[in-house]
This record gives structure tokens, C-alpha cells and sequence, in this order.
């Protein structure tokens, strides 16, 4: 019991020594440099409005950095903004401009070194070569953050987003655009990403890599290179998001390289050149996914194993399933294909013969793609059609054996 009021009166006491220190025009400091010198941990410092020019803010005790009405942190092009090396850090409510720009060094608006427990809420990023970095980072929370980029190309852009060697990260509800991928992950476990929206990134609107133990849920990708892009990494999960046009000869909804156990449910591909493109992938799941209006529904190369898809809707792709091999060892069943052109004699809502979703002009295409010249030509009409009677090319085993009826969903 002793222990316990010790306890109370050391916290009691740290909490009525915390000060708030004041900076702007007429505060009691002009300068944030010397508002962060004046605080001791705990303390917050508010800063009112202005254009603060002061090369690198270091914060390197625990404190929280508040800005009134969006006070401007200007970089010239020159430094990184803000740089945080102390745990138990809020940075919140800034405008952040025009970050300095390297080819040696990740020079960001906001860069996280080796710390936990930081919150970066509610801020403005424009221009910025990375927007927000942490590296090395433990429980952070990156939330409502608008950032905007103005990259032109890969080679001299940074990422938006941009986790490296992290572990619980919570990356919610931001928006990002213009910059080479949206929102980066590598290294990286245990995390969340939810309700952001990346789009007009160069690259990738999330980007993967070696990162497991993941969730993604409630986001859109929207108008990046590609949408989403997961490679090498296991154990993720991706719920109810929204991909929407992402074209381009080798763009994708989502991409999916040498990934395993991993769970798609409740998300919607709209108007992309392959809304999911699949290689090296195993044990994935995939249920009450809608495809609609995308060039190629599901690319699965022959290299994926252990794919299974149920109750998935299909509607008005060009191309429902393509693949570049004859062995298939994945599972389709009860999915709604729109081309499904079968029969329900005994009215379970299945269709009395199975649907085979690849067709011949498909894997022609995927090996010529000038051919793609004869599309809705007569010519791949009456290929289709004999092949359904005789196949010949399309694997005979990757197919729905009881495809639905109706609409899964």
C-alpha cells in the first residue's frame, strides 16, 4: 500500500510541475528552438501562428509540440523540418513546407529516430521530399495528416509515409498523394494501417516489404502506378479497401509476390489494368471480393499454391482469370461470374456444371500481347467457344464447380 502512494504522489508531482511554454509573436519565447530549450519533459509548448524559419527542430525530451491554427515550418528546401529522438513525443497541428531533398540521406518533414510512443496528428505536409519517417520505431501513431508531394519521378522522391524496422505502428486515417509510394512498410510487424487514401502517387499507393503480422483495412487506392504492392512478406491481412483505377501496362489493384497466409475478404477492385496479379503466393484466401470493370480480374501465376477463392463477384472484366500454366493447384468455389452461362436445374442456386473462368483469347493474350488487337472480333469469339468444347489450352482443372447463380453479395 505504501508502494503504491509513493507512486501516486511521484506521478501527482511530475504532473503539477509540467508547464506549457508559449512561442510566436508577443509569447513568452519567439523562436520554437528556444520554446523547446526552455521545456523539461512533460511540458507542452504551443506555438501560435507564423512562419517559423529555423533550419532543424530537434526535439530530444518528451514533450508535446502543438500548433495553433497551423503555424508554417519552412524547411527552404534545405533541412529537415522536424527531427524527433526522444520517446513519448506529440508532434500536432503544423504546416510543413518545402523539406530539403538527398540522394544520400532520407531527409523528411518529420523523421522519427530509434523511438516509441510518438503521436504525429493533424498536420500539413506540402512538399516534402519523405513527408513522415520513422525509423526504428515502437507503438507510433501516425493520424490525420494531409500530405502532398510534388515528385516527378522514382529517383528523386521519397515515400509519404515511410516506416523502417517498426513494430505496433497505427497508420490512420491520413491522406497522401504525389509522392513515389504513399505509405511504406519494411521490416515491419504487428501493425495497422486504416481509413487512409493514397492516390496520384508515381509508384505504389502502400508498398510491402518484409513485413509480417500486418492489417490493412478501410483504405483507397486510388490512381497510383499501381495500388498495392506486398512482397515477401506473411500473415496479412487485407479487409474491406477499395482499389480504383490503376492503370498501366504493368500496373495492379494489388500485387502479391512471394507472399503466404495471407486473408482477403470484403474488398472492392474497380477499373484496374489486373485487379489482383499473383506470383510466388501460398495459402491465400479470398472470399466476398468484388471485381468489376477491371481488365484482368486475377492474374495467378502457375508459381501460386494454396489459393482459394469463395464467394467472390465477377462482373464486367474483360478477362476473369488469367494464368501462364497449365497446373493449377488453387480452389475455386461458389464465386458469381458474370460470363457464367450455365444452368440450375435443380434451383439450389449453383450451377449444374462447373465454370472454367480462363479463357482461350486469355492465354493467348498473356503470351502475345499484340494479339489483343482481336479483341471482340469474331475470330475470339469462335476461339472461346470451341475451346469450352474441346480444351485444348486453358487448364482443365482450374475451374468453380459450383459457380452461383446470383451475386454472392
Amino acid at each position: 500500500m505504501r508502494s503504491v502512494l509513493t507512486i501516486c504522489c511521484m506521478l501527482s508531482c511530475f504532473f503539477a510541475a509540467a508547464k506549457t511554454i508559449t512561442v510566436g509573436k508577443g509569447r513568452a519565447f519567439q523562436t520554437i528552438t528556444a520554446g523547446i530549450a526552455a521545456a523539461a519533459g512533460g511540458d507542452t509548448v504551443l506555438v501560435y501562428p507564423g512562419i517559423y524559419r529555423e533550419k532543424n527542430l530537434l526535439i530530444s525530451k518528451s514533450l508535446v509540440l502543438k500548433g495553433i491554427d497551423f503555424p508554417v515550418l519552412d524547411g527552404e528546401h534545405r533541412y529537415e523540418i522536424i527531427s524527433v529522438k526522444a520517446s513519448a513525443v506529440t508532434v500536432e497541428g503544423f504546416k510543413l513546407l518545402h523539406s530539403g531533398v538527398s540522394s544520400l540521406e532520407d531527409i523528411a518533414g518529420i523523421k522519427v529516430y530509434d523511438a516509441r510512443d510518438v503521436v504525429i496528428s493533424n498536420n500539413i505536409l506540402n512538399d516534402s521530399f519523405f513527408g513522415i519517417y520513422i525509423q526504428n520505431g515502437t507503438n507510433c501513431i501516425v493520424e490525420n495528416n494531409l500530405l502532398t508531394g510534388t515528385a516527378k519521378n522514382e529517383q528523386q522522391s521519397g515515400n509519404g509515409i515511410h516506416s523502417w524496422k517498426c513494430d505496433s505502428m497505427r497508420i490512420i486515417g491520413n491522406t497522401v498523394s504525389g509522392h513515389r509510394d504513399g505509405i511504406y512498410f519494411e521490416f515491419v510487424k504487428n501493425s495497422v494501417i486504416w481509413r487512409n487514401k493514397a492516390q496520384n502517387n508515381i509508384r505504389y499507393g502502400l508498398h510491402f516489404m518484409f513485413s509480417n503480422d500486418d492489417m490493412y483495412v478501410s483504405n483507397i487506392f486510388e490512381n497510383n502506378g499501381s495500388g498495392v504492392s506486398v512482397m515477401f512478406s506473411k500473415n496479412i491481412k487485407m479487409f474491406s479497401n477499395y482499389f480504383a483505377e490503376n492503370w498501366g501496362d504493368a500496373s495492379h489493384g494489388i500485387l502479391l509476390k512471394e507472399i503466404s497466409d495471407g486473408y482477403l475478404q470484403g474488398n472492392y477492385f474497380e477499373k484496374n489494368t489486373s485487379a489482383v496479379y499473383m506470383e510466388g503466393a501460398n495459402r491465400i484466401r479470398m472470399t466476398y471480393n468484388s471485381f468489376r470493370n477491371n481488365g484482368w480480374a486475377l492474374k495467378i501465376q502457375a508459381s501460386c499454391m494454396d489459393v482459394e477463392l469463395e464467394r467472390n463477384n465477377f462482373i464486367g472484366n474483360t478477362f476473369d482469370v488469367g494464368t501462364n500454366g497449365t497446373l493449377v493447384q488453387n480452389t475455386f468455389n461458389n464465386n458469381y461470374w458474370d460470363k457464367y452461362e450455365g444452368y440450375d436445374l435443380n434451383k439450389d442456386g449453383k450451377g449444374d456444371i462447373p465454370y472454367h473462368p480462363v479463357s482461350m483469347y486469355s492465354m493467348i493474350v498473356e503470351k502475345y500481347a499484340s494479339a489483343m488487337i482481336l479483341f471482340r472480333s469474331f475470330i475470339t469469339t469462335l476461339l472461346d467457344k470451341t475451346e469450352k468444347i474441346l480444351p485444348v489450352l486453358t487448364p482443365e482443372n482450374l475451374r468453380d464447380n459450383s459457380p452461383l447463380m446470383k451475386k454472392a453479395f
